[in-house]
């Protein structure tokens, strides 16, 4: 059955990048750049990243396999505008998804194809409506949510979400593009419940997968007296 996933690394502190660059300068130099370089450091050096990029060399390790993993799950991808924008250059002629992509955004642009099998489709009728079709072209396999962190949460507050990996790095940014925010639009008495399904622990990262269950209520247990709710 087809899931919808998503998987992000971040921070000890729950940021996936720097303060968010804003203007025309060059992103690369940027403060969200540079936090987002050194959290998936651990990507860029497993051998399973560099094959999927075309280069050579890397380690085979635990991080590969993770990769690798999720490069073999996916059968078809949902991102934001900016991602799809900001990653059309660097990605080149070949980018690494080898599956469609529909890109969410409210501007109009025809599909571009890519070679080795990535499409890019522009939906301009929402985020619920993108999910749908790429589930459609997924061919049994999952839906990936392959970002930026702000379109994984909005997927999960919007109740679309059945799985999510996070790659927690140790380090402690302070400050910067935060994944789990008042954006979730939760209640006070309000809870997004997840169930641990995997822990993955390597020098460099630990990745921890959950199943997602959804917004629940949040109850009183009592204090510890044994009397909750």
């Amino acid at each position: 059955m087809t899931k919808v996933t998503a998987q992000l690394s971040v921070s000890l502190d729950g940021f996936y990048a720097g303060p968010r660059h804003e203007g025309d300068g060059d992103w690369m130099a940027s403060a969200e750049a540079a936090a987002f370089f050194r959290l998936t450091r651990w990507m860029t050096g497993a051998a399973a990243w560099r094959e999927r990029q075309g280069f050579a060399g890397g380690e085979r390790d635990v991080n590969s396999e993770v990769i690798g993993e999720a490069f073999e799950a996916a059968g078809a991808y949902v991102m934001g505008r900016r991602m799809a924008d900001g990653g059309e250059e660097p990605w080149g002629e070949e980018p690494p998804f080898r599956a469609p992509v529909f890109v969410v955004t409210h501007r109009p642009r025809p599909t571009l194809v890519r070679r080795g099998g990535t499409s890019f489709t522009y939906v301009t009728e929402g985020l619920a409506h993108a999910v749908e079709r790429a589930k459609d072209a997924a061919g049994g396999k999952d839906v990936a949510i392959a970002g930026g962190g702000s379109l994984v949460r909005q997927v999960l507050a919007a109740g679309l979400l059945d799985e999510l990996e996070l790659h927690v790095v140790p380090v402690v940014l302070g400050t910067g593009l935060r994944l789990l925010d008042a954006d979730l639009g939760l209640g006070e008495r309000e809870g997004v419940e997840l169930v641990p399904t995997r822990v993955l622990h390597t020098p460099d990262v630990t990745h921890l997968r959950y199943r997602v269950r959804g917004r629940a209520p949040l109850l009183a247990d009592g204090g510890g007296s044994g009397t909750g709710e």
